[in-house]
């Protein structure tokens, strides 16, 4: 199913995990209008962001459940060794974790990762990981590449995230 995401002027044809096309919106309605679903999203089409920080936010740091009587913000230090920490426990909050990461608009994370639950978060989020000498930013987006972006308003609010063509966060 071709998927057209529309950000202002600028456009994304996406077709399964992959990029389509690219362009101006006008030509890509034009092109692939009566066969795509529309998404439009008022902000700007970027590749998304990169956490070089992701192993120390996912395995250093505990994301609180909000049913917990601890807070909204990461625990680290002393807080994070009161827990008593188990594995299930690293693994929810790794994905609560991701989910942050993801409303930011994150596309690609800094590995590796070591806590056997947080990989097993991280594989099954989809997200990509550069380990060691991997880029140091998002792929930019290209015809027939992976299709991994995020649409951005003017005050920097991530309206949307999309992992191979998922979408994955949506602001509104």
């Amino acid at each position: 199913m071709l998927t057209l995401h529309r950000a202002r002027a600028d456009a994304v044809v996406v077709d399964g995990d992959r990029v389509a096309a690219l362009g101006p919106y006008e030509d890509l309605h034009t092109a692939y209008g009566d066969r795509a679903r529309l998404r439009d999203w008022d902000g700007t089409l970027t590749p998304g962001r990169h956490e070089p920080d992701a192993p120390a936010l996912l395995e250093a740091a505990y994301w609180p459940d909000p049913r917990e009587d601890l807070g909204s913000a990461s625990l680290t230090g002393e807080a994070l060794a009161a827990l008593g920490m188990t594995e299930v426990r690293w693994g929810a909050s790794a994905r609560r974790g991701l989910q942050r990461l993801l409303a930011a608009g994150t596309t690609s994370l800094a590995g590796p990762f070591t806590r056997p639950p947080v990989r097993t978060a991280v594989d099954r989020s989809g997200i990509r990981v550069s380990a060691g000498g991997g880029p140091p930013e998002p792929r930019p987006l290209t015809v027939s590449g992976r299709a991994d972006f995020a649409v951005y308003d003017d005050e920097g609010t991530c309206l949307v995230t999309c992992i191979a063509g998922r979408m994955v966060h949506r602001a509104r």
